[in-house]
């Protein structure tokens, strides 16, 4: 069965996308920073009767990565690599001139070092997959200038550089980076909290994600919402 690590995968985008790749079959390594709320995924995701590796954990902790990616060869290797968990750098949000350095730091560390040292660590076993694929998760933020939304934004721009850099490095592979627009998510909450407004949940955006694995069109940046209106 192919594998997929996960990261961020216990709530919101990365447990609706591990819970329908489970459905198709797939083995999973699912990480999370919450190991009672992961331990929930993990029942949830084992129900399919796919095999599944929970490691708590922070993905800054360069042997937490290691750890993930040696659960994954022990499943057979690494088909798919999500790079799902994200930080805001303040919550909620706030203007650059009261961003501070440490928070600016920590969202760079979550959202693009820590996820070039996973597709690091995971090179050997993507390169050697019959399909192997990187998922970068983005956000308009990265392409779009909102007030309060600086930080997270340019750590998002710099991801979406990363992954079409490492696409141009990785012929071999398909690196998509991918915007799931508006999702009603605990990470929205905390950077919006003042915004109670309607959106979808995100297993709505799923379905844009396995078009990229079912079609695997030539690595590149993609917005949920065009993934969607393609499939109609």
């Amino acid at each position: 069965m192919p594998v997929a690590v996960i990261t961020g995968a216990s709530k919101g985008l990365g447990r609706a996308l591990a819970e329908a790749l489970a459905g198709r079959g797939w083995d999973l390594v699912v990480d999370a920073r919450t190991p009672e709320v992961l331990a929930g995924t993990a029942a949830a995701l084992e129900s399919h009767g796919t095999r599944v590796a929970a490691l708590p954990g922070d993905v800054t902790d360069a042997g937490h990565r290691a750890e993930l990616v040696a659960a994954a060869r022990r499943l057979g290797g690494v088909d798919l690599l999500v790079s799902n968990a994200s930080a805001l750098g303040a919550e909620p949000l706030v203007r650059l001139e009261a961003l501070s350095a440490e928070g600016l730091r920590r969202a760079l560390e979550v959202n693009v070092v820590a996820a070039l040292g996973l597709v690091r660590e995971a090179l050997p076993l993507l390169r050697s997959a019959p399909a192997g694929a990187v998922i970068t998760v983005s956000s308009d933020a990265a392409v779009e200038a909102y007030e309060t939304w600086g930080g997270y934004g340019a750590s998002k721009a710099a991801l979406d550089h990363l992954a079409a850099v490492l696409a141009v490095e990785e012929p071999g592979l398909r690196v998509w980076a991918v915007d799931p627009g508006d999702m009603a998510t605990d990470l929205y909450a905390a950077a919006v909290p003042d915004d109670d407004g309607p959106r979808p949940d995100p297993a709505a955006v799923v379905p844009a994600l396995l078009r990229l694995l079912d079609e695997r069109p030539a690595s590149g940046r993609h917005t949920a919402p065009a993934l969607l209106e393609g499939r109609r």
